[in-house]
């Protein structure tokens, strides 16, 4: 009887341990565009000929008192939940800190410049697994004050939202804007959270969904369709298969595909793998960087490798 009970207890304690040491989501606090467009933090933005407009985080941080005051109480409330965070404030100091030496990089071959937006920068320097787009606002009744607030979730490598919580907190004729946000958030924070967790384990279990693409470049003169190896089989189907042997459980789809590029989405790249005994972040580039050593090693193929922000990479074949 005494050792069932011993091994009862072994077993909830090695399952408490277990639960406390998986890994979780780290998570950004951003203020949504919605907010930023409201409040006139907004700037225009050239994405190849298009105007478009995008926040200016730093402006708002440098010009409302109330986002970080804001931002930190989410914060906080996410970290009590075991969380780990990002600081947007951090992340910002570290992405203008890069700002020169973007300006100084250019094509080997055209000389131009990469093409990122502000939001896809922001995100590959803070490594976040999911954005939280932050926005609320302070209702007035008379000398009641009760706020209303937003939370979006959004997956930072396919921009899709996977979680969702809205609403408005008691009112209050003294309660700061903290102490109101707090009561408004709390009453759904855990199920938000809960969405969040469901939707890691999604990812650790099937893999993080990207796209990967590949061109190749005008003066090289082989193609997709160049036959390769002893098989003699076209260099387009021979990345496929690399594909399917690399991906989690051999998941992507073949979008499009000619003798000239290949287009891959709903790719699912494993979460981390590891390097000299140890678990390192899988991200888009590495795969894809994967996938190019692959080339190079088995068909004497150089390629260059291009992101755009976390979830999209571009391979293109015939040189750097």
């Amino acid at each position: 009887m005494k050792k069932n009970i011993f091994l009862v207890l072994g077993f909830l304690v090695f399952s408490l341990v277990a639960f406390s040491q998986a890994k979780k989501p780290t998570i950004m606090v951003v203020p949504s565009d919605n907010w930023c467009n409201q409040n006139g933090f907004m700037m225009e933005f050239d994405n190849q000929g298009t105007k478009m407009k995008i926040p200016n985080y730093k402006q708002a941080f440098q010009e409302n008192a109330d986002l970080k005051l804001v931002i930190t109480t989410i914060g906080n409330m996410m970290a009590e939940r075991g969380f780990p965070l990002k600081l947007m404030e951090q992340a910002i100091k570290t992405l203008e800190s890069n700002s020169a030496e973007d300006a100084m990089m250019s094509s080997k071959d055209s000389g131009m410049g990469a093409s990122e937006s502000p939001i896809d920068k922001l995100k590959a320097v803070a490594k976040a697994d999911i954005i939280i787009g932050m926005s609320w606002t302070v209702n007035q009744n008379g000398p009641e004050k009760s706020v209303t607030f937003i939370l979006e979730g959004i997956d930072a490598y396919t921009d899709k939202q996977i979680a969702g919580a809205t609403g408005t907190g008691p009112s209050s004729f003294s309660a700061t804007l903290a102490v109101l946000l707090e009561e408004a958030v709390l009453a759904h924070i855990d199920n938000f959270n809960a969405l969040l967790m469901t939707h890691f384990e999604d990812l650790f279990a099937n893999g993080r969904e990207v796209i990967v693409r590949i061109k190749k470049w005008d003066d090289w003169y082989e193609d997709l369709e160049t036959e390769y190896g002893d098989d003699e089989e076209e260099l387009g189907v021979l990345i496929e298969d690399w594909m399917a042997d690399n991906t989690v459980q051999g998941r992507f789809n073949t979008t499009d595909a000619t003798e000239n590029m290949m287009l891959f989405e709903q790719v699912r790249i494993p979460l981390y793998y590891e390097r000299n005994g140890k678990q390192r972040a899988m991200d888009t580039r590495r795969f894809a960087k994967n996938l190019s050593k692959y080339l190079k090693d088995e068909f004497e193929i150089i390629s260059k490798v291009t992101t755009k922000g976390l979830g999209r990479a571009t391979i293109y074949l015939g040189g750097k």
